[in-house]
């Protein structure tokens, strides 16, 4: 029985699932990021290819 009860408020416990959240959170954060700088970066590469070609 004593065991039993132990696993029940382990299965209760929300600690590892916020972490995971946490986890997913800061994975997606990155990936837009990563997304946002290459997107950019081709940006300002054209436009500084288009200086330099007007020079």
């Amino acid at each position: 029985m004593h065991l039993l009860r132990g696993i029940a408020i382990r299965l209760r416990r929300e600690d590892g699932a916020t972490m995971v959240e946490y986890g997913l959170m800061v994975a997606l954060i990155a990936v837009v990021a990563l997304l946002a700088v290459t997107a950019l970066g081709v940006s300002v590469r054209d436009i500084f290819q288009g200086i330099a070609d007007a020079l």
